[in-house]
């Protein structure tokens, strides 16, 4: 079977000072590529659209749902390690306001002081899920880009979780034989990017 894993479109930036959770919506330019994403895709047939519980994914997938007949189902182990958070800035925001900060950010690893094997096997458990509820089938998981690491990094046996900046609604296909074999068919594929 085929799973799309797609990183969900840019979203706005949400910072709450009372301690909520962030769950952003998409930005105008998010929507556009929600919208780009599905006429790419239209023409694929999918078995099933799965989306994480956060705001972003689920608002990224509803173009891919209003051309098929498919409800769309949200699976809780697709929702990004840093869900709860208080603050959500998209990292090209962050990049612009604060360069160096962005830079040792980035030589310390995205990831630095975070135990990330818990969020690691979570993302493996849900997938793998999901790949056995659709045996031969095509599946759209719409989520984030750690889980698409993490799945990533599973599938290719790597120590590290992250290794790569999927980029917004982004498609990157995995093949998930009966006997449980896994391989990669392509990363962070764009194409549909190019139109806007």
């Amino acid at each position: 079977m085929e799973l799309l894993l797609i990183r969900h479109a840019r979203p706005e930036r949400e910072e709450n000072s009372d301690g909520r959770a962030a769950d952003p919506p998409l930005a105008a330019s998010g929507r556009e590529q929600a919208q780009a994403l599905a006429r790419w895709l239209a023409a694929e047939a999918l078995d099933a659209i799965y989306a994480s519980p956060l705001r972003r994914a689920l608002e990224t997938a509803e173009p891919l749902l209003e051309r098929r007949a498919l409800e769309l189902r949200v699976q809780e182990g697709l929702a990004e390690y840093d869900r709860g958070e208080s603050r959500y800035i998209p990292l090209e925001e962050q990049k612009r306001q604060d360069p160096a900060a962005c830079r040792d950010f980035a030589s310390r690893g995205p990831y630095a002081g975070r135990d990330l094997q818990p969020f690691r096997s979570a993302v493996a458990r849900a997938v793998e899920e999901i790949a056995r509820a659709h045996p031969g089938g095509r599946v759209a998981l719409v989520c984030h880009g750690g889980v698409i690491n993490a799945w990533a990094a599973e599938v290719l046996g790597l120590e590290g979780t992250i290794f790569f900046e999927p980029a917004y609604t982004s498609v990157s296909r995995f093949l998930v034989a009966r006997d449980g074999a896994r391989g990669v068919k392509s990363l962070n594929e764009t194409a549909h990017l190019r139109e806007s």
